[in-house]
């Protein structure tokens, strides 16, 4: 199994960057660097699957391919 694709991004509105995992509802995080979102997010993710197994909910599979993967595999 893959690991889930991450996307970081500057936000102006936030000052700062915004990590979000796009298969995992609701699971970004927030850092300074880009560096430190992706550390929060990594947190994220863990407590995000953590919680779904606790609650006994589905935990979808990594699938999400931005469209310049999806396009290079044509």
């Amino acid at each position: 199994m893959g690991d889930y694709h991450i996307n970081i991004f500057y936000s102006e509105e936030d000052g700062g960057y915004i990590a979000d995992i796009p298969d995992l509802e609701a699971c970004s995080a927030f850092g300074e660097t880009p560096e430190e979102a992706l550390r929060e997010v990594q947190i994220a993710k863990s407590l995000w699957l953590e919680a779904a197994r606790a609650e006994s909910k589905p935990v979808p599979p990594p699938k999400y391919r931005p469209v310049i993967y999806q396009a290079a595999a044509v």
